[in-house]
């Protein structure tokens, strides 16, 4: 994995600082009426969009304490906006811990960031618990015990869009679309790594930035190249630009697009849903704008908690499904703990999950950990937008690679 100058800096800093630090134990901050927990995501700047994931996981703690909290003891989900920022999360971190004494991290956005305070958190011995991150980095047990993953890896997301070009269009040539940082990077290393010998089939890749007003220019230029396959790997936003300007372009590529951007709310609506209809992803969560769950009991289910403790514009975030699903899942480790709210504890009950299923999940994705392995969701299925609902096709795909976990 290669780091950005910025990024190794922070990371040396924090380095420096922890070596500063005598080794201290894991100390008790839950309190017997009360369970606190840190959060640091984007609410401002260029990935802001994702900060409706920490809205939703806010407002799904104040349902469970509505509810008489986690065996008996009122969650304080203390969330802090980073702007996007690795050296902003780590001093969010660092306060949340020094001073607001939570009890645990949880859900904390974005690979930079966590790489960022992956140290400081394994040096305090404090759990980094379902990091909002698909990179494998930080779903190392060994390396790092007191940080885990939640969602499958970005590289092994990348390895099915492979395997599905290398099975259905082999002699196919391909152009890549992808977001310029660690993300866009496991991705389209994973779609590298699958395709193999036909790497030579990829006839133009370009990076872009989030913030890129070239995109009229980028994909005109993929067009040009006369490619068959067009693969985006970036943000539900920049998702619908590119899809509407492929269109205005007369140009209907097979096209597919990482999990991240398929939300028909969010990306194929923006689009056109007549500009989207074809569109090929992977996915593990049920989509909100999706027709198809409009009687799912787990859906009548989210949008009643919408409803009365999420009051926002749409109910069709998709990124606010994930917070859901998220918070619901630690939600189930810190009830296994009992009475037992030791951060050693915690962690080894989160690394001892065994098929559960959080209620928002595709049929037949599980989650499963051991000591030795960190990826709790390896399970995805390849969808297929009609135009109206994603249709699933395929078996459910194990993702994860046996080396991602245990480094």
């Amino acid at each position: 994995m290669r780091v950005t100058g910025r990024l190794l800096f922070v990371l040396i800093f924090a380095f420096a600082a922890l070596g500063a630090m005598s080794q201290q134990h894991a100390e008790q901050s839950a309190t017997d009426s009360e369970i606190r927990i840190g959060n640091v995501v984007p609410y401002s700047g260029p990935l802001s969009e994702f900060g409706a994931i920490g809205q939703a996981e806010a407002a799904y703690f104040d349902m469970i304490n509505d509810r008489g909290g986690i065996n008996g003891r009122k969650v304080r989900f203390i969330t802090r906006d980073d702007n996007s920022d690795p050296t902003t999360a780590l001093e969010l971190t660092r306060n949340l811990v020094e001073q607001d004494d939570v009890h645990l991290m949880f859900g904390s956005f974005g690979t930079p960031g966590n790489l960022a305070t992956r140290w400081y958190l394994n040096e305090k011995k404090i759990p980094q618990l379902f990091v909002a991150s698909g990179d494998e980095e930080l779903s190392q047990a060994k390396a790092f015990p007191w940080t885990m993953g939640w969602q499958p890896s970005f590289r092994s997301e990348g390895r099915i869009y492979a395997n599905y070009i290398q099975a259905y269009y082999p002699r196919k040539k391909i152009v890549v679309l992808w977001q310029n940082d660690q993300f866009g990077r496991m991705l389209y290393r994973g779609i590298q790594e699958g395709l193999g010998d036909l790497n030579r089939l990829v006839l133009v890749d370009i990076a872009f930035d989030i913030a890129d007003e070239h995109l009229e220019g980028h994909v005109s230029i993929l067009k040009r190249s006369g490619a068959d396959i067009f693969v985006f790997l970036g943000v539900p936003s920049t998702a619908s630009k590119v899809i509407r300007l492929a269109a205005s372009l007369k140009w209907r590529p097979v096209f597919i697009v990482s999990d991240a951007s398929a939300s028909i709310a969010n990306a194929m609506a923006p689009a056109g849903l007549e500009n989207s209809a074809g569109v090929i992803s992977a996915a593990f969560l049920k989509d909100p704008s999706d027709p198809a769950w409009k009687d799912d009991p787990a859906m009548k289910d989210w949008f009643a908690f919408m409803d009365k403790y999420h009051h926002v514009e749409s109910t069709n975030n998709s990124a606010a499904l994930y917070g859901y699903a998220a918070a619901e899942s630690l939600t189930h480790v810190l009830k296994q703990c009992g009475d037992d709210l030791s951060r050693e504890n915690i962690m080894r009950q989160a690394a001892s999950l065994k098929g559960y299923q959080p209620s928002v999940a595709l049929p037949s994705i599980r989650m499963n950990t051991t000591p030795n392995s960190y990826l709790p969701i390896r399970q995805m299925r390849l969808v297929q937008f009609d135009g109206r609902s994603w249709q699933p096709f395929g078996e459910v795909i194990e993702t994860a690679f046996t080396e991602g976990a245990a480094r």
